[in-house]
């Protein structure tokens, strides 16, 4: 399930690719280019959620700090990491890799005030994706498309992913390349499997980041990236990278981290493809809905090829016409009936792999179609609005259920299960049933 704005902010920063800076964009990012850069500033370039290809875990599922809880010691730590070692080396790392991992390596206070003060997420998808698509953004994108077409179409041909697909991970990862993170992964990871909220996470983590080192992929010193362990041009978790990272400049070495983009820009092409990307077919196409349009028939649960939609009188934005067949398709209202509508394909669930936000998949999409040199959203979005805060959220999934629509489960996350439960209340209260979860409609469900 994903969360409409960032399910991951909550959970891990390092993919927070538009507000922090040193982390990346998501709804997180990273230099540097030899072309010349638009400048970015720091809240143009990180949202408070990086995307790193790897599993997110909702906000429900990070224990909170235990006050009666064992504290963090530089003893304690040392002492994790001899029998951490111990169980590394019956799973085949060796000895060398152990001690040039961890030389040097202290408990690090920072990296677990930053995962136990993770600030809400609470970015309208509006305001992300002014970062997301800005000027400076597309410009820097459409320099370094011409600075690396090459290599891009290249990448294309071997792995069948659109060249402004990978520059548009690229560009809201780690702003093409420029915040890549300076935290040590080894650290990072054994700190906070130590620290032990989500102890099994971080030590599948770090035993993936140990395997890199033994493969010789890296040396301990270079291998660095964001607090929560995302690393690279396009911020790859250590198990993301053992499972789809490559070697493509050929040098024997799957090298993600350094000055050259070649072998990060490549593996993230064959995480789509990996994950069922379809070259040729859209992420998603902005339409405009008929008159009386059936907005019970709108949401991912539901899809319908082109004929259908088009039956129903959905034709492109800007007077584009009918809708193309491209596969299973289904009618996404981001932000209720009144702003921007789409027609969402399987290579956006694809982007959903890479990070599961609604706004990060969003991003990623507008800001390669725009690279590409199409044009903004026609539609306009419900500026006079704002977010739902983490509580709030918690708070209309209760309601929702109390009021016989049930979420199924509450966790806080807008998914599309709580998206048909807003609808089917919407429905039942004669509202448009467009699953929107705005502020106006949890006052209705106080009011009761």
């Amino acid at each position: 399930m994903r969360v409409l704005l960032s399910v991951f902010v909550i959970l891990a920063s390092a993919h927070a690719a538009l507000a922090n800076t040193g982390t990346s964009m998501r709804p997180v990012p990273r230099p540097s280019l030899a072309v010349s850069l638009v400048p970015e500033g720091p809240s143009d370039l990180a949202v408070p959620a990086s995307v790193r290809p790897t599993m997110r875990m909702a906000a429900s599922v990070i224990l909170p700090v235990a006050a009666e809880s064992d504290p963090v010691t530089e003893a304690g730590f040392r002492a994790w990491i001899a029998a951490f070692s111990t169980r590394a080396r019956t799973e085949g790392i060796s000895q060398r890799t152990l001690e040039r991992a961890f030389e040097g390596v202290r408990l690090n206070a920072r990296v677990i005030e930053r995962d136990r003060n993770q600030s809400e997420f609470s970015r309208t998808l509006w305001d992300y994706l002014d970062s997301a698509a800005s000027p400076a953004r597309i410009e820097n994108g459409q320099a370094a498309l011409r600075e690396h077409r090459a290599l891009l179409e290249q990448i294309e041909r071997e792995h069948g992913v659109e060249a402004e697909i990978v520059a548009a991970i690229w560009g809201l990862e780690s702003a093409y390349g420029t915040f890549r993170g300076s935290v040590p992964i080894i650290e990072a990871m054994a700190t906070l499997a130590y620290e032990g909220r989500r102890a099994e996470f971080f030590e599948t983590e770090l035993m993936a980041a140990l395997r890199i080192l033994e493969a010789g992929d890296i040396v301990p010193g270079d291998m660095r990236g964001s607090w929560a362990g995302a690393m690279g041009h396009t911020q790859f978790m250590p198990t993301s990278f053992l499972a789809h990272a490559v070697d493509h400049d050929g040098n024997g070495r799957r090298d993600i981290w350094g000055d050259d983009p070649a072998d990060a820009l490549a593996s993230t092409a064959r995480y789509l493809v990996e994950n069922g990307w379809t070259h040729g077919q859209p992420w998603a196409l902005e339409v405009d809905l008929p008159e009386g349009f059936d907005f019970t028939q709108s949401g991912e649960l539901i899809q319908h090829d082109a004929a259908h939609w088009n039956a129903m009188g959905v034709r492109l934005a800007r007077g584009g016409g009918p809708l193309p067949e491209h596969g299973p398709s289904s009618i996404l209202l981001p932000a209720g009936h009144t702003a921007v509508a789409l027609v969402i394909y399987e290579n956006f669930h694809v982007i959903e792999s890479y990070n599961p936000a609604d706004a990060y998949v969003i991003g990623v999409g507008h800001l390669a179609d725009r690279i590409a040199g199409g044009p903004a959203f026609r539609g306009g979005w419900p500026r006079q609005d704002r977010a739902l805060t983490n509580e709030e959220r918690f708070e209309l999934q209760e309601r929702l259920t109390a009021a016989g629509f049930s979420t199924e489960r509450i966790d806080g996350i807008v998914g599309p299960l709580t998206i048909q439960a807003v609808r089917e209340y919407q429905a039942a209260q004669g509202l448009v049933p467009d699953g929107y979860a705005s502020e106006a409609l949890l006052r209705r469900l106080r009011r009761g």
